[in-house]
């Protein structure tokens, strides 16, 4: 949340990205602009709206996707104002009527009725209109059945009271329960990789959930965003084509539990078959957006989760390490290895170039290496001691 406001650079956010602390952490160098920032911020300026009006007519959202101090400003003034209203208008009623005129009050005639009792000044008339609006009922002032007019404005001041209320309340409750608030612990690898696995070239990236709460019927997709030219010459800034995943449960739906790894196969099919290791670089246009929305577990509210990863954010050849291991009969995960690569052989070509020539992975070294989980559990094997059987059974006993 901190990175969303500004407050400090993104770069420092662990809980949105995993970082490697020997890469520089700023780069002077120009780089494309993000269509989605790494934090998820959609990195959009819209401008030239004359249609101004159209927000007034959803004032709810209008309000809800207000900054905090004007949330808070117009939540305090909607209170004042509201009681200054009602306040003149208790103070005209008891002009009107002669409640303000001493001569007609007190010992000179004790037949008066007021309309409203205890009515001096227009600042009694103020903490008048206060204890109405939100019932406080301190016993010194009241409404009579003298004015009709009154208890008129009596009644129409109590259902605005609840109006201001129910608005400006459920105002503030939508702004503490946002959905981007869950969406700050769902975090994504700092860099994505592209290296073999079972024999294809593939994209991978690394999605994890730092809350025990789970995320409900979690999905996720990809999209490459890139500037391209129709055969008509239409220029399209932001042409968007979805990436499929694989996935062996089927659709995108994934059990966010532990960290995952997205993986996308690149096949004739996919926006990066003709993308080479010379192509990753900060001057391509590419952007690949990765989108996970689900249902938070506490609140049953949906949120959604977003990144973007640039040409030059795209590591060659690299695999992430695993993470997750097997310790006193239960899986723990090392965050602090998060977004942690090794090198992998891979063959420096496109997807389109592999495909047409198998005889690039004969040159390839084949490597296995055994993950942490594997080894532990070899290392909690062999230290196991061997005990002997506490029986026997003879053959002489069974004949």
């Amino acid at each position: 949340m901190l990175s969303r406001k500004g407050i400090i650079p993104e770069e420092y956010v662990l809980t949105r990205l995993a970082e490697d602390p020997t890469e520089p952490r700023y780069h002077a160098r120009e780089r494309r602009a993000r269509f989605v920032a790494k934090n998820g911020n959609c990195n959009v300026a819209h401008k030239n709206i004359r249609e101004q009006g159209r927000f007034l007519q959803d004032v709810f959202t209008t309000l809800v996707d207000l900054k905090w101090h004007h949330t808070l400003l117009i939540f305090t003034m909607s209170f004042l104002c509201s009681w200054l209203l009602f306040a003149m208008a208790w103070w005209l009623i008891a002009f009107a009527h002669g409640d303000l005129d001493h001569s007609t009050r007190g010992e000179t005639d004790a037949t008066f009725i007021p309309c409203v009792t205890s009515i001096h000044s227009f600042a009694s008339a103020f903490l008048f209109s206060i204890e109405v609006q939100v019932t406080i009922g301190f016993g010194g002032r009241m409404v009579t059945e003298e004015c009709p007019l009154a208890v008129l404005v009596l009644i129409v001041q109590n259902i605005v009271g609840l109006m201001v209320n129910a608005i400006m309340l459920g105002c503030i409750f939508m702004k503490t329960a946002q959905a981007h608030r869950r969406a700050e612990t769902l975090i994504f690898s700092k860099h994505a990789v592209i290296a073999m696995r079972h024999g294809r070239l593939c994209f991978m990236l690394r999605v994890g959930d730092l809350r025990k709460s789970m995320i409900i019927s979690a999905t996720i997709r990809m999209q490459v965003v890139r500037k391209t030219t129709s055969p008509e010459g239409e220029i399209v800034p932001l042409h968007q084509v979805d990436i499929p995943m694989e996935n062996g449960v089927g659709g995108n739906s994934i059990f966010l539990v532990a960290p995952l790894i997205i993986y996308h196969i690149i096949d004739a099919n996919s926006p990066l078959y003709d993308l080479a290791p010379g192509d990753l670089h900060h001057h391509q246009d590419l952007e690949i957006i990765v989108i996970l929305e689900g249902v938070v577990e506490t609140t049953g509210i949906t949120t959604q989760a977003r990144t973007s990863y640039l040409a030059d954010e795209i590591l060659w050849g690299q695999r992430f390490v695993p993470i997750v291991a097997e310790e006193d009969g239960r899986y723990s995960v090392d965050y602090s290895k998060f977004g942690n690569t090794i090198k992998v052989p891979t063959p420096a070509c496109t997807a389109r170039q592999l495909e047409e020539d198998r005889t690039l992975l004969d040159s390839l070294p084949l490597a296995s290496p055994k993950g942490p989980l594997r080894k532990r559990s070899l290392a909690s094997a062999k230290s196991k001691p061997q005990h002997k059987p506490r029986f026997s059974i003879s053959l002489d006993a069974l004949s």
